[in-house]
């Protein structure tokens, strides 16, 4: 078991970088090969604008069994990843330093749901990009990004009360005050009518420039906004066709049966980012909602993302200002939908949409194939999508995709394949691998995070740095949950890994104002 204290990953950093982008590989995906510097970079084409992955360029992780300052597993942590803000740093040597916050779901839950409090982890890291043309060993490949473990902070409830991991067996009916009130809570899920604690399976996290952090949560589905200290401020509410609720129109939050209509279970806000410039804070489930196909992944083709301003948010309650329809990515085999897992704003209309097959490191009894298919961070545009925020879509009673079929009324985002994660080339340039063996180097099933921060590159003003983060369920032979000693039966490290990618809409200067460079 590794010590409480503060964790090194890795000893050393490299000091030197070699020439950008010699080697990387094309992807297999949809995309098209451009040249550049002798090195096959994957292009792909949205709005007009050429996008470029120029491959991953940095890889680390924390083991499997490390525990945080409250004494349990330091796992799932690649729910919701954000960079505190004001902590990114270029150093001379071409080194990055800062803070990373990470996220975690509702704990070690293989085999139930267990009262886990909501918290925030945070990670010191130093970042030296690998561009080489050699592929590097295991360990030595983990030196690129190293992770030193800080601290971990709990957040809570209403009046200072714990917040848990169990399922949301039970209801806390709206404060009087709701919606009028900026402060009071819509119905709220908590775990039953003995043990009324707030219930959050977290998903997204945003780092505000206030020190806040808003955190999207999959039984509401909602977005909660929490003080640097965890205490509770506001509850967003989407619109009713989001909430789930039974045949007699009843919010039900469980997560364990299907609503009737609303989102499916664990199905709800996996999404989350911010228009830092604008105070737009976006918000999407990870599938469609019941009446739009959700229950059934032949049907679930269209999800939904809601946008919300948030200007004035300990002032005003925020507004709706954005609805639209978004299209998910299908298995050309077994034409399954490929659900969403996080996003991540770009620029004006432009955002990343992370989806994954189910297969990888973790995958376990899930799947006997340890070989991933699909796991991408791709490109989707709303500059021509319809918003249908206010509309007749927002009543559960008039679904906007029924069995999949998108209304003729409503146009969707328009989405591209852009960033592989699993190319054997890249993958095998950090030690790493897809399929076979099932151990520490076979990439992880679940990446559910996104975090972009600038390269300040005069070379490359347009390239920028794609943090991503692994969710691994908790999974280690060595674990501790709430007080708790448990066996998984598999170790399952904490993986993190960096793109270099061109994103030519970018606005100057907008990803730097998102994380206080």
């Amino acid at each position: 078991m590794f010590s409480l204290g503060v964790l090194i990953i890795s000893l050393l950093a490299f000091t030197q970088c070699s020439p950008l982008g010699e080697n990387p590989s094309p992807n297999p995906n949809p995309g098209t090969r451009t040249i550049s510097a002798s090195s096959p970079f994957v292009s792909t084409t949205l709005g007009d604008v050429t996008y470029v992955n120029k491959g991953i360029v940095g890889f680390g992780l924390i083991p499997s069994n490390f525990t945080d300052s409250l004494g349990d597993t330091l796992g799932g942590i690649g729910s919701g990843i954000a960079f505190k803000y004001a902590t990114w740093q270029s150093l001379p040597n071409g080194s990055y330093t800062g803070t990373l916050v990470v996220h975690p779901d509702r704990g070690y839950n293989v085999i139930s749901t267990v009262d886990y409090r909501s918290r925030q982890h945070e990670i010191n890291f130093i970042f030296t990009p690998y561009n080489g043309t050699d592929d590097l060993d295991f360990e030595t490949a983990q030196k690129t990004l190293q992770l030193t473990y800080v601290d971990t902070i709990l957040q809570f409830d209403r009046g200072g009360g714990n917040t848990s991991g169990l399922d949301a067996l039970a209801v806390r009916p709206a404060q009087s005050g709701f919606p009028t009130d900026v402060v009071s809570d819509p119905e709220m899920p908590i775990a039953n009518e003995t043990y009324q604690h707030l219930t959050i399976d977290a998903e997204g996290l945003i780092a505000a420039s206030d020190g806040t952090y808003w955190v999207s949560d999959e039984y509401g589905p909602y977005v909660y906004h929490f003080t640097a200290n965890g205490s509770l401020i506001q509850t967003i509410q989407p619109p009713e066709a989001f909430l789930p609720l039974d045949s007699n129109g009843n919010v039900n939050f469980t997560s364990v049966v299907n609503p009737t209509t609303g989102r499916a279970g664990n199905t709800g806000f996996e999404g989350l980012t911010l228009d830092a410039e604008n105070n737009i804070l976006y918000t999407m489930l990870q599938a469609a909602t019941i009446q739009d196909g959700g229950d059934d992944d032949e049907s679930s083709l269209y999800t939904r993302m809601v946008a919300y301003n948030i200007s004035n948010a300990t002032l005003t309650r925020p507004t709706l200002v954005g609805e639209w329809v978004v299209p998910l990515p299908v298995s050309t085999s077994k034409a399954k939908t490929r659900k969403c897992s996080e996003i991540h704003f770009v620029s004006e209309n432009v955002f990343f949409a992370l989806s994954r097959d189910g297969n990888g490191n973790g995958a376990g009894t899930s799947s006997s194939d340890t070989t991933s298919k699909y796991k991408q961070a791709d490109l989707f545009s709303i500059a021509n999508a319809t918003n249908i925020a206010g509309t007749k879509f927002d009543d559960p009673s008039n679904p906007v995709a029924p069995s999949g079929v998108l209304d003729d009324s409503v146009t969707p985002a328009t989405y591209v394949s852009f960033v592989n994660y699993i190319d054997d080339d890249q993958l095998a340039r950090f030690g790493l691998h897809n399929g076979g063996d099932e151990d520490s180097t076979l990439v992880n099933e679940k990446w559910e995070s996104l975090a972009l921060a600038p390269v300040n590159d005069l070379a490359n003003p347009n390239d920028y740095f794609l943090f991503t983060a692994s969710d691994n369920d908790f999974l280690t032979e060595d674990g501790i949950s709430i007080g708790i000693p448990y066996n998984a039966g598999v170790n399952v490290d904490n993986q993190f890994l960096v793109f270099q990618v061109t994103l030519p809409s970018v606005t100057p200067g907008s990803i730097q104002q998102a994380i206080g460079v």
